[in-house]
């Protein structure tokens, strides 16, 4: 690639030690060009549109805009720009929730660095890249999803089983997520996932629904 231009590659993680772990790669490749960083889904929104990078290096826990709902606005204010999730989360949850919002690429930190840029070039030719942990809870979850609960539908999955019975005790999305050691926006996701697969249009119909229907106990 060194007769085309650089890779433009924007960083975004709320721990300098990680970003400038990511710069020193970065400075290795000459097909890789740093245009800039961000220390949050909200900068990286904001920088996104300034720079119009090619890639991008997506951070998925930071405090307030996560990276999976900053990849999501990205995708959709600046279609052409990559994001490649870059994170220590290996559940499923993790997983679904960043490759909905469009990410290209998963992976895990402890990526090498000729994977990570190899990674890179993938996504901005237009190619998906998930980490082995990544594609191993995809898998896992659709096994699981497969082992259907006496009653429920089969496109509810256990683990929408599970915050539908949260819900129907009135616990908040945060209590919910507190109780079940996820995000805030996982649970969310879940929701919203429930509300779509029930036919509901609120929290309150889709308990009602599944108290009658037995989908919970």
């Amino acid at each position: 690639m060194t007769d085309t231009q650089p890779i433009r590659v924007l960083i975004v993680d709320d721990q300098t030690l990680v970003r400038t772990g990511l710069k020193l790669f970065l400075m290795a490749f000459d097909d890789h060009e740093l245009v800039g960083e961000a220390a949050s889904g909200e900068e990286a929104i904001r920088m996104c549109c300034q720079l119009q990078p090619d890639v991008v290096l997506m951070d998925l826990a930071m405090p307030g805009i996560g990276g999976a709902a900053a990849t999501s606005v990205i995708r959709e204010q600046c279609p052409h720009v990559q994001v490649i999730a870059l994170t220590n989360f290996q559940d499923v949850d993790m997983v679904q929730q960043a490759l909905r919002a469009g990410a290209i690429g998963y992976l895990i930190k402890n990526v090498t660095a000729d994977e990570l840029a190899c990674a890179i070039r993938a996504a901005h030719a237009g190619r998906p890249t998930l980490a082995p942990e990544a594609t191993q809870a995809l898998v896992q979850a659709t096994h699981e999803s497969a082992l259907l609960t006496p009653g429920v539908p089969n496109s509810l999955t256990p683990r929408e089983v599970e915050v539908l019975a949260l819900m129907a005790k009135g616990l908040s999305n945060p209590e919910i997520a507190e109780r079940l050691t996820v995000s805030t926006v996982t649970v969310k996701f879940h929701v919203s996932n429930i509300l779509s697969k029930l036919g509901c249009t609120s929290r309150t119909e889709a308990v009602a629904q599944a108290v009658q229907q037995r989908l919970i106990p």
